[in-house]
């Protein structure tokens, strides 16, 4: 008797609850939510995605292993699902806006531990009063004429996630420089796909424009968010944007 797969149910209706998340899992691998290659989020991440127990979804995993739709080596599970092949991502400045075209300018960069813009609490789900980190940075000409500033707030999440953030949070007291600029390499490097969201407005004095950068992973969790001022009469505004790819 030939041995069945998730690709040979359209309806999963009646099958165990391991055989329908495994489904589910297969269906966001072909959309490209999880794009073939990339190492999938842990089991308590996914049960978590699911709403299902953690041993339901080492069962799925399971599944799709015997399958040959997920292998695991020592880096851990990744999709092995055949799909368009993913393209290598152009860096990405961090914070946006990072890069500056005026000779001679002059950037700062800090990290402290402290309680977020309400707004940015709001868009990172975090509970009123609850610290997190917090990366400042801001641009000058030589004569002191303020470029850009901007302000980052990180999610628990990305915290928790991404090992090389989380390092900050012993060291973030606003006095030592801390370059960043790889936050969304390691932000991929710990499995997670990100999508960005970008939102300009015109500043009230019309001499400014505010870009509102939201950042969330493939499951919709919120990452970071950062809010950029950028002087607009004085400096021209250029960054680079794509949905990274693993490495």
């Amino acid at each position: 008797m030939a041995r069945t797969t998730p690709h040979d149910h359209s309806e999963s209706e009646g099958q165990p609850l391991y055989w329908r998340i495994a489904t589910q899992l297969l269906g966001e691998l072909r959309d490209g939510t999880l794009p073939p290659g990339e190492r999938l989020p842990a089991e308590r991440q996914l049960a978590q995605h699911f709403g299902v127990s953690r041993e339901t979804v080492r069962q799925a995993l399971e599944v799709l292993r015997h399958s040959g739709l997920v292998a695991t080596d020592r880096r851990g599970s990744h999709a092995t699902l055949h799909g368009r092949p993913v393209e290598s991502p152009v860096s990405l400045a961090f914070p946006v806006g990072a890069g500056t075209t005026e000779h001679g300018a002059v950037d700062r960069a800090t990290v402290t531990w402290e309680e977020p813009p309400p707004e940015h609490a709001a868009a990172l789900g975090l509970a009123p009063h609850r610290p997190t980190l917090v990366h400042r940075y801001e641009s000058a000409s030589p004569d002191g004429h303020a470029l850009r500033t901007a302000v980052t707030s990180f999610s628990a999440v990305a915290l928790r996630e991404v090992e090389e953030l989380g390092r900050y949070r012993d060291r973030a007291d606003g006095s030592a420089a801390a370059q960043l600029r790889r936050a969304y390499d390691w932000m991929r490097k710990a499995g997670l796909t990100l999508h960005h969201r970008d939102s300009i407005t015109q500043v009230a004095d019309a001499s400014s424009v505010r870009v509102t950068r939201r950042v969330h992973d493939q499951y919709a969790r919120p990452l970071e968010i950062t809010d950029l001022v950028v002087d607009a009469q004085q400096d021209t505004l250029v960054y680079e944007f794509t949905v990274p790819a693993a490495g």
